[in-house]
């Protein structure tokens, strides 16, 4: 059995992680609604979520993570008219923005992110199933989940439908109470309205409703039953609820056997909203001079469960933790010659899955490490063991940044290197790396490290589906911009500049 635990959402408890199938792990992430640029809570989402995922890579285990784009949604229908656009300049701008800033962040790109509007044929099927088992019913050119037909409705949030709560549904449009039998059914289709894109239906044109569509993402990309379902707090009610009920209902099988949820942020013990006005998007965070690993080193000082207080206080604090703990990180990429420690090319985003290796008299670290980690994904109790083992290597770093020679013995050296090798592996695991001090001038300023390891994973998802066509023409790419990747066992991929 698994030695690492995680809390249930679903149960309330903090349970041995079992996959249905022993080695594997299935995740579907509930992704982004591409209308506007991603925020602080994504941030704080997307770079948990990554943190798990390593983690499980790391441990061994193969992997399936699927995340999905909501690319129809009257947020972006909104905003498209806003504008005089369309909504598909609306989500094309926006997912491209979004895989800038994740890249930034150092999130690896989900295995698999299917589009809502590209599911459209599965949504319908899924439909026409609920109505056949009687658990959906049309009103003017709309269809709704009937909750009464799904079996423990409300167990993931608790709600009882009892209760009659106005807008229970989500996203609900003007008048369309009116048209449900209960507050808490739900659109799983909504009829055209004029000017707005459109799908024929055996219900008449429309478009999906919003639960509907990870539902029938899930089904398509990993099957009935996942082992972990992903999302933020905000989204338990209604959007997870609904998701069980329609999956659950449709399928006859328990959609996820694991539901993971993120604690909110606030903003100086306020909860961010744009109506308050404290709504701080990711880029500009960055843009305003914030280190992207400054950034995820305040995300992940928090547990994922746990609201996450953003203040001008706490950001300073992991700016000035982070720059410890790079300047470690960064002393054997260079500094590597001086002490004879052979030459280290970055570490790729591939190389997290190379799993625990024997590192002697750091072995007792690694397994504090490892401890906090299994303990429900305690990255403070993680991030307190990389301090621990960069400590010594920063005030190294510091004496050679200077210019000074190390003094340390060739033995000592020999045991600051296999510090060094740990620290920069742990790190890995919870998606920190080394970065360049900015306010320098770099041997290559057109080098774009993220953009590489960006190239880097596509062409490994490429060669995955034997698409060894698009995986050469990256390599070419790489190649003709200077960047040659380094094959190595176990299929990871190391880089550097020739």
């Amino acid at each position: 059995m698994s030695s690492l635990r995680l809390t249930n959402s679903l149960t309330s408890r903090t349970e041995a992680f079992e996959p249905l199938e022993p080695g594997k792990a299935t995740i579907y992430c509930c992704g982004v609604t591409v209308y506007d640029l991603c925020h602080l809570g994504h941030a704080r989402s997307y770079i948990n979520w990554d943190v798990l995922r390593r983690y499980l890579i790391w441990r061994g285990y193969d992997v399936t993570y699927v995340q999905n784009y909501t690319d129809i949604d009257d947020k972006i229908l909104n905003r498209a008219a806003e504008e005089g656009s369309t909504m598909q300049a609306v989500s094309e701008r926006n997912i491209e923005a979004f895989e800038l800033d994740m890249g930034r962040l150092n999130i690896l790109p989900a295995d698999r992110m299917p589009r809502a509007t590209c599911c459209i044929d599965g949504i319908q099927t899924l439909i026409a199933e609920l109505e056949a088992k009687g658990a959906a019913y049309s009103s003017d050119g709309d269809v709704y989940f009937d909750i009464s037909k799904a079996k423990d409705y409300g167990k993931l949030s608790g709600r009882d439908p009892n209760e009659q709560q106005q807008g229970a549904s989500g996203r609900t449009a003007d008048g369309e109470e009116s048209r449900k039998k209960h507050p808490f059914d739900f659109a799983l289709w909504k009829g055209s309205k004029a000017d707005e894109p459109s799908w024929d239906s055996p219900w008449g044109p429309g478009r999906p409703g919003w639960h509907i569509e990870c539902s029938a993402m899930v089904r398509q990309e990993l099957g009935l039953t996942i082992d972990i379902h992903l999302g933020g707090g905000d989204l338990v009610f209604p959007h997870h609820e609904n998701e069980i009920a329609q999956s659950e209902t449709a399928n006859d099988a328990p959609l996820a056997r694991l539901w993971m949820h993120n604690g909110m942020v606030n903003v100086g013990g306020t909860k961010m909203s744009k109506s308050l006005g404290n709504f701080t998007t990711i880029r500009a965070l960055l843009e305003s001079g914030l280190s992207a690993m400054a950034l995820r080193l305040f995300v992940l000082q928090a547990h994922y469960r746990k609201p996450l207080d953003f203040t001008a206080e706490a950001l300073e604090a992991a700016t000035t933790g982070w720059k410890g703990l790079n300047a470690a990180l960064k002393l054997g990429e260079s500094h590597a010659a001086v002490l004879g420690w052979g030459d280290h090319t970055a570490l790729s985003v591939a190389a997290v899955s190379a799993g625990p290796t024997p590192h002697g008299q750091f072995e007792a670290l690694e397994q504090r490490f490892i401890a906090a980690m299994d303990d429900d994904l305690n990255s403070s109790g993680a991030l307190a063991v990389l301090f621990e083992l960069a400590r010594p290597l920063r005030g190294l770093a510091n004496r050679l940044d200077r210019g000074d020679q190390p003094e340390q013995p060739a033995e000592e050296l020999t045991q600051l290197h296999s510090r060094w090798m740990l620290l920069r592996e742990l790190a890995a695991v919870l998606g920190l790396r080394s970065e360049s001090d900015e306010s320098k001038p770099s041997e290559n300023s057109a080098i774009d490290p993220q953009a590489i390891e960006q190239a880097i994973a596509n062409r490994k998802a490429a060669k995955e589906e034997k698409n060894y066509q698009e995986a050469d023409r990256i390599r070419k790419s790489l190649s003709d911009q200077g960047i040659e990747l380094i094959d190595k066992p176990g299929g990871l991929t190391d880089w550097r500049v020739v």
